[in-house]
């Protein structure tokens, strides 16, 4: 069994690649961040492994044009999709981030984990709605992180927390959904403890196999 304890606070930039030709080897675990481009995903990546520029912000949405990737220990990774949705950019270099986004997830076999980030006061636009329903049919775990969480009360943060629950309980996946705020680090802990206990159980049922096919 393994005692490794994941420690998101280690990720390191090693890679921007423009497609899946260009990303480490296809083993081990990666979770990966996908969001439109105004969602706070950046800002959302530095939060979790508390590192001030992991990931580049900028107050241009849409500035992650290219696939990034964060290694948080051997074979394990942080994956920051292109954003989609909102980028003020021309539709050929739209197009290209869309292709990249779309062959990372069809194709990426060490995929094993999608965390989703949503501005909570515009969640489960068709195009997040889509990406979500996806995840499902591919049996991926999915975390719905709700962002920027500070700009509504905490009443009405739980009221669309329980609105997206309910809409996201008919696609009957492994969903979980979470308000959280940058700014103000709520809602870190759970989702940490998501990410954390996705690369532990991905790593169980790797060894578990390895036995397997050693008896």
């Amino acid at each position: 069994m393994s005692e490794q304890v994941i420690n998101l606070n280690n990720a390191k930039f090693t890679i921007s690649a423009p497609d899946i030709r260009r990303l480490p080897e296809d083993t081990g675990i990666e979770v990966a961040f996908a969001g439109r481009s105004n969602a706070g995903k950046s800002s959302a990546l530095n939060t979790l492994t508390r590192q001030k520029s992991l990931a580049r912000t900028s107050k241009t949405p849409g500035r992650t044009q290219l696939i990034n990737v964060f290694e948080i220990a051997e074979n394990k990774r942080l994956i920051d999709l292109p954003g989609y949705g909102f980028a003020k950019v021309p539709m050929e270099m739209k197009k290209k981030w869309q292709k990249a986004l779309g062959e990372y997830l069809e194709k990426r076999d060490c995929l094993k984990g999608l965390v989703v980030l949503m501005d909570i006061r515009h969640p489960l636009k068709d195009l997040d709605h889509n990406l979500i329903e996806w995840a499902v049919d591919s049996e991926l775990p999915v975390l719905c992180l709700l962002t920027k969480s500070d700009k509504l009360s905490q009443g009405k943060a739980s009221a669309e927390v329980l609105k997206v629950k309910k809409t996201l309980a008919e696609l009957n996946g492994n969903i979980k959904v979470q308000a959280f705020s940058s700014l103000k680090k709520s809602g870190m802990p759970q989702a940490t403890q998501v990410i954390s206990d996705w690369f532990a159980q991905e790593d169980l049922e790797q060894e578990s196999l390895g036995e397997d096919a050693a008896e």
